[in-house]
């Protein structure tokens, strides 16, 4: 059984290519009382602790996209009691759900209100063990990346503060699972990790003020932006896209934390380690271009549907800028974490 890094989690894995979550017994714990408001949930009360060094927030909506093991390969939409906890089926409580985060999100309030029902009524949970999870969101209409958009990455590299926010985009295809393998091209050398705070839009929108932007905000996730390097800075007219969008370099997880259960996104610690080690290290409080900012921004170019996937930079400590430049080889294994919403560790094969 080979160790997975996340030794903070307790998590092992059983083979080369998945890093499965947490302690797998089952358990059922008390729900809060809690009042439906906008998109999202306001808790009566909100309580930060912590876990083996990982921040969580008690009573929080962890919306996620699993297989079950033992019955059809097909997704299914369900609700992590905690980080690396069990799972409540949400279509089991409710049949007439979507079975996509895509789709539930686009049915909107009503979906989102379901799911409270289920966290309410203390529905029996799938067991860690009986469940796979996927990304949270899977096929969205667009990936929208922000480059340069933390202060201490732009020290890092000795470049000035951009004064808009740099654009670019990864394909779906890229997207993984929060356990799940990344592969390593044949075609580069430099493949880099960059651990991300992404959002997810919940409602369609455009030309979007930034007073009203986080109405149209689902909610917040883990991502890793693994970025080939050679192809990103030297090949191909230094465009970014292709050394941004291979197969595989979009891991994304664990859960989809619902907006209004997150204290406060712009001052969360991030982080990312290879292998144990810890090599990004900062707070969401760096970033430049804050989530409300991003959504005005893309929004006056194109509209943004549900379950379009904002990934908001990544803070110092890539491995392009070290020296010498370090990058992943096959067997590495990258745990990502964000205060309050949890860690994704993907093994490079």
């Amino acid at each position: 059984m080979r160790r997975c890094w996340r030794a903070s989690l307790g998590c092992r894995s059983a083979s080369s290519s998945t890093c499965p979550a947490g302690p797998q017994v089952w358990m059922q714990r008390p729900l809060s009382r809690v009042f439906l408001v906008g998109f999202g949930l306001s808790w009566a009360w909100k309580n930060t602790v912590e876990r083996r060094g990982i921040s969580q927030l008690r009573g929080a909506m962890r919306l996620v996209q699993f297989q079950a093991k033992r019955s059809s390969p097909e997704p299914r939409i369900g609700l992590e009691e905690r980080d690396g906890g069990d799972v409540v089926d949400l279509n089991a409580f409710d049949q007439s759900l979507p079975r996509t985060m895509r789709a539930f999100l686009e049915a909107g309030e009503a979906a989102l209100a379901v799911a409270r029902r289920a966290q309410q009524s203390g529905c029996p949970s799938l067991a860690r063990s009986e469940v796979s999870l996927l990304a949270p969101i899977t096929g969205p209409d667009k990936i929208i990346c922000v480059g340069m958009n933390y202060v201490d990455h732009c020290l890092e590299q000795n470049v000035k503060i951009p004064k808009e926010p740099i654009i670019f985009s990864k394909f779906s295809s890229s997207i993984v699972g929060p356990y799940d393998a990344i592969v390593h091209p044949a075609e580069t050398n430099e493949v880099d990790w960059e651990v991300e705070l992404a959002f997810v839009i919940g409602k369609k929108g455009k030309h979007i003020q930034e007073s009203d932007a986080m109405a149209y905000v689902a909610g917040f996730m883990v991502a890793h932006d693994v970025s080939a390097r050679d192809w990103q800075m030297g090949r191909n007219g230094k465009q970014w896209l292709l050394g941004k969008t291979f197969d595989t370099f979009c891991p994304l997880g664990p859960a989809l934390v619902t907006k209004d259960s997150v204290s406060d996104p712009h001052n969360l610690g991030i982080r990312c380690r290879v292998n144990g080690e810890l090599v990004q290290n900062s707070s969401t409080n760096q970033m430049i271009f804050k989530t409300e900012a991003l959504v005005s921004w893309v929004s006056q170019f194109v509209t943004l549907y549900p379950g379009d996937v904002f990934l908001t930079g990544t803070p110092p400590g890539v491995g392009v800028f070290r020296k010498p430049p370090t990058f992943l080889k096959r067997g590495d294994e990258v745990q990502c974490e964000i205060d309050e919403l949890g860690t994704i560790c993907n093994q490079v094969v």
